[in-house]
């Protein structure tokens, strides 16, 4: 599976590749801006990309923007966005572009090998992993009657963890309940969404998304 890797901190990125390569990765080049790293992946055409949001020349979105670029150019590339911290401005159009091969995790998150590496690989394969701290500020309510507010605590605590990108599986392990049991929490999910059966798998991240429409 090959890799890019773009942040403009060089001891940072030499970590996230020194983890990537530990997992068995092809990390295929470094990139310090957002110029660099759409010459990059336009050259090596990788799986996936990991990409800081900040970078030169303003440290505002330029990774955003890259990452963006990617999405639209390479659909088949996926982008695992990192930042230091959640923010709105840069969660809601990353996902609005689309559900499949997205990630967005806090810098954090890199310290822990395993989870970074396999939040990586979901989003190589077309998936989507999200940070619990972009979860938890999108399944904040933002109507009195807005379409979260209708799910239980238990559906709204199973739809946190399928925006994270957990399987059926994970999630009754996580929360030490049936797999059956899950399977019924998301039935229900979709149901009160209202969210079509031809979706396919990705309702599930649908699911977290259908309230940004209403917001």
């Amino acid at each position: 599976m090959r890799v890019v890797v773009a942040d403009d901190t060089l001891l940072l990125r030499e970590g996230i590749v020194r983890v990537l390569c530990a997992a068995g990765f092809d990390v295929a080049g470094q990139a310090g801006d957002g110029e660099e790293l759409m010459a990059l992946v336009r050259e090596v055409r990788p799986d996936v990309a990991v990409v800081d949001i900040r970078m030169p020349p303003t440290h505002v979105d330029e990774g955003l923007r890259a990452a963006r670029a990617i999405r639209a150019e390479l659909p088949g590339t996926g982008v695992l966005m990192l930042s230091s911290y959640v923010d709105e401005r840069y969660v809601v159009p990353l996902l609005e572009d689309g559900t499949s091969g997205v990630g967005y995790l806090l810098k954090d998150r890199v310290g822990d090998a395993a989870a970074f590496a396999d939040a990586v690989r979901r989003v190589a394969a077309g998936g989507t992993a999200l940070d619990p701290e972009v979860v938890s500020m999108l399944l904040s309510p933002r109507e009195p009657d807005g379409p979260l507010t209708h799910l239980t605590p238990k559906e709204s605590e199973v739809l946190g963890h399928m925006a994270e990108g957990l399987s059926n599986g994970a999630i009754a392990a996580r929360l030490e309940i049936t797999e059956r049991g899950v399977e019924r929490h998301v039935t229900a999910i979709f149901e009160k969404l209202d969210l079509p059966a031809n979706g396919g798998r990705h309702r599930r991240v649908l699911a977290v998304l259908r309230f940004l429409q209403d917001a």
